[in-house]
């Protein structure tokens, strides 16, 4: 599972991942690549984190 998030929806972002996966995830800043390409999950900005397992 990965999701990308913004500032502003990171706390929800974690909070959706451990509710759904039952383990904490990794949580790093998103590849300038990504920052350009992604979206957040939850809105239209850009996505400056990931929350992931993998």
């Amino acid at each position: 599972m990965k999701i990308y998030s913004c500032e502003t929806h990171i706390g929800h972002a974690l909070d959706m991942f451990v509710a759904e996966q039952k383990e904490v995830p990794l949580f790093e800043m998103a590849t300038e690549e990504e920052k350009l390409s992604t979206s957040c999950t939850y809105c239209e900005e850009a996505a400056t984190y990931v929350v992931a397992n993998e």
